[in-house]
């Protein structure tokens, strides 16, 4: 029997004494069968058998005509699959519709009763209450954004035209003229002009990227909602997600910037010791040291990153502190850090394919209307057109309400699947959904 938390045993076991898949009282083992009986009277208890009886193995039933009101037993199985039991009302277990059965060859065989292992599970949303894989994780995501595109799409498009204005009005009126970085593209430029360009191009990167990443967050935070009762086949308003985000929202952002500044701050602390070898006067072997030391310090970020990726939705679901998501983010992905890593990187890359078959006919389109802007792009200068800017942020939100609900459908997706693979989460979103009877049963449920 499949004993997985939440799954309902399908039919039920059959009685002492009682045939699987028969119905009615149990027949004493010594009773004799009437059909069998050659007397016109089976319930003659005086009769007496034939002391003249057929050789050992060629009995076989009457066929002639039988007594009123007599029924005539069943034929022995043949070859092939084994008949269900009948089930009661719903199907197996409390599930709708009928299921055949697999029976070994030769009648009831394999399981006892001759049904064909679990019933499907309950899907009373966007996924089945059961341990998903990949694809059921993908398809989940995008059934949310499928199936609820109002909500769905009306948060990333709100989300992503708001970033996409400050980061245009930033690019033009602030990184345009006070960053620099032609040096970069200048061979004789002088190592004081590199490394002020360098700044540059790392201050007005820095700031986009955090422009960018305040509206993922709340994105996140509104789409965790959605998600989440959108497994439970529940839809939900853009101002009833906001209310239930709202007050998770700055806790939300002290953890991504503890996440940053764990992830940057190892980086710099595997960088610093080739620095301070560069610094000595050793130039080649600093420099090979800070490749090295990067290396290094960037993998253990990537696994601590991917370690507390469930932190997110953890945080919001379980309106957990920030210390507490953490932990519980390192408790869910503990054994599975492989898996949750190899299917968000599948989603993120997926996501961005996408987001890049909008935004590059954008960036060209924008090209052919701003020569100017398009010579910048292509040299990597700051110094970007409006009409650049505009038609080029036109298809940077198209591709925002894109990425922002797969990724994050993805993200709340996985912590549920792993709360229900530990946890037996199942059983608690079933009853939540209203779903009836689900997981009762089941041995040791």
């Amino acid at each position: 029997m499949n004993d997985t938390p939440g799954w309902a045993s399908p039919g039920s076991a059959p009685s002492d004494g009682q045939e699987p898949g028969a119905s009615g009282p149990t027949e004493p083992a010594d009773r004799p069968d009437p059909a069998q009986q050659p007397g016109p009277d089976p319930q003659d208890a005086g009769q007496k058998w034939s002391k003249e009886q057929p050789p050992p193995g060629q009995w076989s039933a009457p066929t002639g005509p039988q007594a009123p009101g007599q029924t005539p037993p069943p034929p022995p199985p043949g070859p092939g699959w084994g008949a269900p039991p009948p089930a009661g009302p719903g199907g197996y277990g409390g599930y709708g519709g009928g299921h055949p059965g697999y029976g070994a060859p030769g009648g009831y065989g394999a399981w006892g009763s001759g049904w064909g292992g679990p019933p499907p599970a309950a899907k009373p949303g966007v996924i089945p209450l059961r341990p998903l894989g990949v694809g059921e994780i993908l398809d989940g995501a995008v059934s949310t954004m499928r199936t609820y595109w109002r909500t769905v799409l009306g948060i990333s498009l709100t989300v992503a035209i708001v970033t996409e204005i400050l980061v245009i009005l930033l690019q033009g009126f602030v990184l345009n003229d006070l960053a620099s970085t032609e040096a970069l593209n200048d061979p004789s430029a002088t190592l004081s002009e590199l490394a002020r360009a360098t700044r540059d191009a790392l201050l007005g990167s820095s700031v986009i990227f955090l422009i960018s990443v305040i509206g993922a967050i709340i994105a996140t935070a509104l789409l965790t909602t959605v998600t989440s009762r959108a497994v439970l086949g529940k839809s939900v308003t853009t101002g009833e997600a906001w209310r239930d985000a709202r007050p998770q929202v700055l806790r939300l952002f002290g953890l991504l910037f503890l996440l940053l500044l764990m992830t940057f701050g190892l980086v710099f602390v595997g960088a610093l010791p080739g620095i301070l070898v560069a610094a000595s006067g050793s130039g080649d072997g600093g420099a090979a040291l800070v490749f090295l030391g990067i290396l290094g310090a960037g993998i253990v970020a990537l696994w601590l990153w991917f370690r507390f990726s469930l932190a997110s939705p953890a945080l919001m679901l379980e309106k957990q502190g920030i210390m507490k998501a953490l932990s519980r983010s390192a408790k869910l992905v503990r054994g599975s850090w492989w898996r949750v890593f190899g299917i968000q990187l599948l989603a993120t890359i997926i996501a961005n394919i996408v987001a890049a078959i909008v935004v590059i006919p954008f960036t060209f389109l924008a090209g052919a209307l701003s020569g100017d802007g398009a010579t910048s792009f292509l040299e990597g200068t700051n110094d970007l057109g409006w009409t650049f800017l505009i038609v080029s942020g036109v298809g940077s939100v198209i591709g925002s309400m894109i990425t922002f609900p797969i990724t994050a459908g993805v993200t709340v997706l996985l912590y549920i699947d792993q709360r229900i693979r530990r946890e037996a989460l199942d059983l608690e979103l079933a009853r939540a959904a209203g779903v009836q009877g689900y997981g009762t049963g089941t041995p040791g449920s």
